[in-house]
């Protein structure tokens, strides 16, 4: 496998000889200074051209970096379609292990670098960048929840949760874990997100899809998430689903009192009394 320098070193090599890139940003994990490192981190970096044109489906760009295992360019795609702001990306998985996101934006976003806090200029031909503070993830960590964000995300777990358990009842299983595992675990990952962010000031994150979350969690409550992890099994999954349950209303309590909100009381036990009764009845499979 490569190493960061060696892949560094092909990026700066590239840009230095394209005269339409005057600058070359790294964004990411990569230069996140709490990120834990790893050989399987991406390098995502941006190029900012004079005109984008030039260096949108150019096959010989990826083949520059080395062996493919898989390329992708967002821009190209029609499901999902891309946002179509002017940019063009290649993402290129490589047969040796390393990754690169390498983006092309117009020049005209050059500003945009200040918005994002794990920004290191790699290259600026043309001293366009302002001077950047040492990278950090502070453009990252969680914010406080308003009352009624707080509010959405109960309302929005509750709301969802029968819809699980009417799928599991039906045999659906592909429903059911479709509810479970997107919609229910988004509302339990912001709930737990600000819960993370009480135990550690607001002053860590708790990274993409909570992979830090670990660190500010009690380790009877990250027991307890990885109970909301079901296999295929439908009781499993019923199980799964009253843990996840109990561990919304077990981080959701504390943030309401940190912030003085009110949490949904009569919402929690009316509706997880219903999902409870739809568990024990009987199925007309299992009648005959």
């Amino acid at each position: 496998m490569r190493t960061e320098a060696e892949i560094l070193g092909l990026i700066l090599e590239f840009a230095r000889n394209q005269d339409g890139i005057r600058a070359v940003v790294m964004n990411g994990s990569r230069v996140n200074p709490n990120a834990k490192k790893d050989p399987f981190q991406d390098y995502d970096i941006a190029c900012y051209v004079l005109d984008v044109k030039p260096f949108c489906g150019d096959l010989r760009i990826p083949q520059f970096f080395g062996e493919l295992m898989i390329l992708q360019t967002p821009e190209d795609l029609g499901d999902p379609e891309s946002n179509k702001d002017g940019s063009y990306a290649y993402l290129m998985q490589f047969l040796d292990g390393n990754r690169i996101d390498l983006s092309f934006h117009s020049l005209e976003c050059i500003a945009r670098i200040q918005q994002d806090s794990l920004s290191l200029v790699l290259l600026d031909k043309d001293q366009r960048i302002v001077p950047l503070p040492p990278p950090s993830d502070r453009s990252y960590l969680p914010a406080k929840p308003s009352a009624k964000a707080f509010a959405d995300c109960c309302n929005e777990f509750w709301w969802v949760t029968p819809y699980a358990a009417k799928g599991l009842w039906r045999g659906e299983l592909t429903y059911a874990h479709t509810v479970l595992d997107t919609f229910l675990r988004d509302q339990l990952l912001k709930m737990l997100t600000w819960y993370f962010g009480i135990q550690t000031g607001f002053k860590k994150s708790a990274g993409k899809f909570g992979k830090y979350l670990k660190a500010g969690l009690d380790d009877d409550l990250w027991q307890q998430l990885e109970q909301t992890y079901a296999d295929a099994n439908p009781e499993n999954t019923w199980q799964a689903l009253f843990a996840m349950g109990s561990l919304f209303r077990r981080a959701a309590q504390p943030v309401a009192e940190a912030f003085e909100f009110i949490y949904p009381e009569q919402e929690d036990e009316r509706v997880s009394a219903f999902i409870r009764r739809i568990h024990d009845l009987p199925r007309d499979d299992e009648s005959n």
